[in-house]
């Protein structure tokens, strides 16, 4: 009992190896050329382990999407302990998304995030997984908004719609500052976020801090 448990934990420790690996060379490389020997070889293994583990190079791509949102949600769950006020929780969770540094941003969960959409477009399996990753997301949101109103900080509404436009806001934002665009920078795209949030949930949006225009 106890060699088996053992060589479990081995397989559990193995396949986070490769899931960080592909997260890793997916985001720097793009899916299209990361190579599951690429993965292999990263982490000292054959491809055929790997491919043992994940079956395909789609299913890897996904599971190494989960696989990095976990840290994530365990930073969110502990964000929620600790922080009690609606607002704070959104404002927090917009920092979350929409990060300053967009190279950080996309050498991280986004530019896995930016791949699944891709294959998801053309592949009934990963548009399920796609499906799946979103709807923890819109959750996440839900859950915050009705734990608002259960606390009497908001009036009752739709939290799933709520959700669906709200997610959806966060993510077209960060595609734009993953971009560069030229007028939706992160400062602007996180203004935009709050201010939504606060006139469908009907908080009142805190004072905008002005910048110092130059003389």
């Amino acid at each position: 009992m106890a060699a088996r448990e053992h060589g479990d934990a081995v397989a559990d420790v193995r396949r986070d190896q490769m899931l960080a690996a592909a997260s890793t060379l997916i985001a720097e490389r793009g899916f299209n050329d990361t190579r599951i020997a690429d993965v292999a070889q990263r982490v000292g293994a054959s491809p055929a382990l790997v491919i043992y583990y994940f079956g395909t190079k789609d299913s890897l791509l996904t599971e190494a999407l989960r696989w990095s949102e976990r840290s994530f949600y365990a930073a969110t769950e502990e964000m929620l302990r600790s922080t009690d006020a609606l607002r704070d929780r959104l404002e927090t969770l917009v920092e979350w998304t929409l990060v300053a540094d967009k190279q950080e941003a996309l050498t991280g969960d986004w530019g896995l995030w930016f791949d699944l959409w891709a294959q998801a477009f053309r592949h009934p399996e990963v548009k399920k997984d796609r499906a799946e990753l979103d709807a923890q997301w819109r959750d996440l949101i839900a859950r915050i908004a009705q734990e608002g109103i259960d606390a009497g900080e908001i009036e009752p509404l739709d939290v799933e719609t709520f959700a669906i436009m709200w997610g959806s806001l966060l993510d077209g934002l960060v595609v734009q500052v993953a971009l560069d665009d030229p007028v939706v920078d992160s400062r602007r795209a996180r203004q935009v976020a709050l201010d939504v949030a606060a006139k469908e949930l009907g908080l009142r949006s805190r004072p905008r801090v002005r910048s110092a225009r130059r003389s």
